[in-house]
């Protein structure tokens, strides 16, 4: 019975989001000032692009259009240690909780531009997962948090809409490894039930969501 309970409530859920219920966002720099963000964000044009939709290193993430109070956390766990990056550790330690805030506010306020999937038979399958889960191993719809066309419920669930397929690839595996756990067990539980095929498609039909 709990498990019918469940269930109802996560497709509930998802219906939610196909109709926009929780489509109420905050704005993307709620807590920060982009302005004074632009000058304090200059030295991260190197490695995620001038216009923040990444560099050559398809591994580093796009962050324009990601929400900023997201960004801001993630900066503060990485100067924290909560999220493990020897490269951004470094690049944050001067950073103040304000600093933080004005950086993530800029880059979400900049124009996020549209991805494309390479592989039309791997996003078909990550498509399926996406959208549908696999409820044979017990790994719930992305779309369930990340939303129908991957632009999140701000702060709490990112924008994964046109990302680098690399990036998402590896960070579902350190989910999946808890090798990163600054975002609670919730990623972790879905990652470590996803085949690597599974997670290699997820990211492939990512990269072309929008």
């Amino acid at each position: 019975m709990n498990g019918l309970i469940s269930s109802a409530v996560r497709w509930f859920r998802i219906l939610c989001l196909s109709l926009g219920v929780f489509a109420v966002i905050a704005p993307a720099h709620a807590g920060g000032d982009p302005a004074a963000g632009k000058g304090k964000a200059a030295v991260c044009a190197g490695c995620h692009g001038a216009d923040g939709n990444g560099g050559a290193d398809l591994t580093i993430p796009k962050l324009a259009g990601q929400d900023g109070d997201y960004l801001a956390k993630q900066l503060k766990d990485f100067k924290s240690g909560a999220r493990k990056n020897p490269i951004m550790s470094g690049m944050v330690a001067g950073l103040s909780d304000k600093d933080a805030q004005d950086i993530g506010a800029y880059y979400g306020g900049l124009k996020p531009r549209p991805g494309a999937a390479r592989n039309a038979q791997l996003a078909k399958l990550g498509e399926k997962i996406y959208r549908g889960g696999n409820a044979k191993t017990g790994v719930s719809a992305c779309m369930s948090c990340h939303g129908p066309s991957g632009h999140g419920i701000p702060p709490r669930f990112p924008r994964l809409s046109g990302q680098h397929p690399a990036y998402v690839e590896n960070q579902l595996l350190a989910f999946k490894s808890a090798k990163r756990t600054n975002e609670g067990d919730t990623m972790t539980r879905i990652a470590f039930r996803m085949s690597e095929r599974e997670i290699k498609a997820v990211a492939e039909y990512i990269s072309g969501l929008h």
